[in-house]
C-alpha cells in the first residue's frame, strides 16, 4: 500500500464502485471494508472515494435514466503540449483543415439529431472541448453552436461547457461570442504558473496572460469558469505547485481541477523521456494531499476522480467545486451513468443502457483530415446507438 495507495484497484474509475456498492443497498462501513481490506486500497483514497460518490449521487438524483450529454470534440491547438497524446492539429500547420473540418462537422451534428430525436432523450449537458475549442474564430464558434442549437431540442440543458483552454487563445471577441452564444462554463486551464514551467511544456504564453484572459472573462460575466493545473510537471517541486494552488485561488474560479502528471504514449515527454526531470512520485503525493486540503479549505470539495495508466505515483485526478458549480459532463462520463454521443474528430459515443448497464462505444475516426473524408461513414457508425438502446 506505500508505494500503491490504491491497492489492488486497478481501474480508472475508483469511485464508480463505491458508487454501485452504495446504489445496492451496501453501506458506508461495508464500502469501506471492500475498499481497504480486500483491496488494500489507503485510509485517506477509501474516504475520498466515499465522499466523492456520496456527493455524486446527490448530483445525479436530478437525471432522468434517458437523459443524454453531447460533446463535440475541436482537434486544434495553438502548439502542442509536452505531455499532450490527443491528436491534435496545430493552427500554424493545419490552417487550411479549419474550414472543411467545420463543414463536415455541421453535417455529423445534422445526421446525428435525427438519431437523438429517435432515442427521445433530454440533452442535459452539452460540452466542447478539443484540443483547445478557442483556436477557432468567433464566427467559426457561433457557427457551431448555432447549428447544434437549430438542430437539437437543448431546452433541458443544465449546463453548456466550451474549453477555452489556453490564453493565447482567447480573446474578447471570441469570449463575446461565446457568452452571446448561451455558453455557461468556461474552462481556462494554465497548468502551471510558473514561466519557466510554461516554456518548458511548449506553452507560448506567460502567467500574466493567464491572468488577464481569467480577469477578462470575469468581465464579461462568465460566472462559471474552470481552471485545470497538473502535479508533478517536470521539474517542479512542491514549492512550484504550492505558489500555482495560491496564484490560482487568488482568482478565485468556480472550480478547479487537478491532475497528476501521466506520461502518455504518444507524447513528446514520452518520446524524450530521459530529456527530463520527472518529479518523484512521493513528491507529487505531497502536492496530491497538499491540493486536497487546500482547496476544502477554501471551499471546494472534491466532486469526481479518475486515475490513468502511467500516473505519477500511482495516484488520481480530482475535480474540486463549489457547491453548485460541479460539472454534470465530468460526473455523467466518468461515472458512466448516461450516454454520451460525441461528435467531431476523435469523438467516442458511449451508449448505456441502463437496464442492464451495458456499455457500447461507437468511435470516430481520430486524424482530422481522414474525419472530413470519411464524414458520411462518421454519421453511419451511430445509426448503431438506435439499434443498441
Amino acid at each position: 500500500m506505500d508505494n500503491n495507495p490504491w491497492g489492488e484497484i486497478s481501474g480508472i474509475r475508483p469511485v464508480k464502485i463505491i458508487r454501485n456498492m452504495l446504489k445496492n443497498g451496501k453501506t458506508e462501513q461495508e464500502a469501506e471494508g471492500f475498499f481497504k481490506l480486500q483491496h488494500r486500497v489507503s485510509d485517506e483514497k477509501t474516504k475520498l472515494s466515499i465522499e466523492i460518490a456520496k456527493l455524486e449521487m446527490s448530483i445525479l438524483s436530478c437525471i432522468n435514466e434517458n437523459d443524454i450529454c453531447l460533446y463535440i470534440g475541436i482537434p486544434f491547438c495553438k502548439t502542442r503540449c509536452l505531455y499532450c497524446s490527443f491528436v491534435t492539429n496545430t493552427a500554424s500547420s493545419s490552417a487550411h483543415l479549419i474550414k472543411p473540418f467545420v463543414k463536415a462537422l455541421i453535417k455529423e451534428i445534422q445526421y446525428t439529431s435525427e438519431i437523438v430525436k429517435k432515442m427521445g432523450s433530454r440533452v442535459v449537458s452539452l460540452y466542447i472541448g478539443g484540443g483547445t475549442p478557442t483556436t477557432l474564430s468567433p464566427e467559426q464558434l457561433t457557427n457551431i453552436i448555432t447549428e447544434c442549437k437549430k438542430w437539437f431540442d437543448l431546452s433541458s440543458l443544465k449546463e453548456f461547457t466550451v474549453e477555452a483552454g489556453r490564453p493565447d487563445t482567447i480573446d474578447e471577441g471570441k469570449l463575446l461570442a461565446l457568452k452571446n452564444s448561451g455558453v455557461t462554463r468556461i474552462s481556462i486551464n494554465p497548468q502551471t504558473m510558473n514561466d519557466k514551467t510554461l516554456k518548458l511544456i511548449g506553452r507560448q504564453h506567460s502567467a500574466e496572460e493567464i491572468i488577464d484572459s481569467f480577469n477578462l472573462a470575469r468581465s464579461l460575466c462568465f460566472d462559471n469558469i474552470n481552471m485545470d493545473i497538473i502535479a508533478g510537471l517536470p521539474s517542479e517541486d512542491l514549492d512550484d505547485f504550492i505558489y500555482t494552488l495560491n496564484e490560482v485561488e487568488k482568482l478565485n474560479p468556480e472550480s478547479i481541477t487537478v491532475h497528476t502528471m501521466s506520461i502518455k504514449r504518444g507524447s513528446k515527454l514520452h518520446e524524450t523521456l530521459g530529456d527530463y526531470a520527472l518529479t518523484d512520485g512521493k513528491i507529487v503525493a505531497n502536492m496530491v494531499d497538499y491540493a486536497l486540503d487546500f482547496n476544502i479549505k477554501h471551499n471546494k470539495k472534491p466532486y469526481y476522480l479518475y486515475r490513468q495508466k502511467n500516473i505519477l505515483g500511482n495516484l488520481e485526478n480530482v475535480g474540486y467545486s463549489k457547491g453548485g458549480f460541479e460539472c454534470l459532463y465530468n460526473i455523467m462520463i466518468m461515472e458512466e451513468t448516461s450516454t454520451i454521443v460525441s461528435m467531431g474528430a476523435g469523438g467516442v459515443t458511449k451508449t448505456v443502457c441502463p437496464k442492464t448497464d451495458r456499455i457500447e462505444r461507437i468511435f470516430n475516426v481520430k486524424e482530422t483530415s481522414e474525419y472530413v473524408s470519411r464524414i458520411d461513414e462518421m454519421c453511419r457508425r451511430k445509426d448503431s446507438i438506435i439499434k443498441f438502446l
